[in-house]
């Protein structure tokens, strides 16, 4: 998802941010958060029903994210292209 459209839908998406808690802790825009490092442990946490985009700061962790949650049979699924980096740059 490019932040654009990210920036348009930002009200009706599911957040799950996977960056460190610290990172959570300085700026976060809600949302569901895992860290990376626990994303495998916490998986059953995570919804399939739900349409999920993943954010992290500049799209590389949560693009990683996503193969791991679809290697797992997630399908309703999508990051945030560029990650928080791109959005607050708009």
């Amino acid at each position: 998802m490019t932040a654009s459209d990210f920036k348009a839908e930002l009200n009706h998406l599911n957040l799950l941010d996977i960056r460190t808690p610290r990172e959570w802790d300085d700026f976060n825009l809600g949302g569901f958060h895992i860290s990376l490092d626990t994303l495998l442990e916490r998986i059953d946490e995570i919804s399939q029903a739900k349409n999920w985009v993943i954010i992290c700061y500049n799209g590389t962790q949560s693009l990683i994210a996503l193969r791991l949650l679809k290697a797992k049979g997630f399908t309703k699924i999508d990051h945030l292209e560029g990650g928080l980096e791109a959005y607050l740059s708009l």
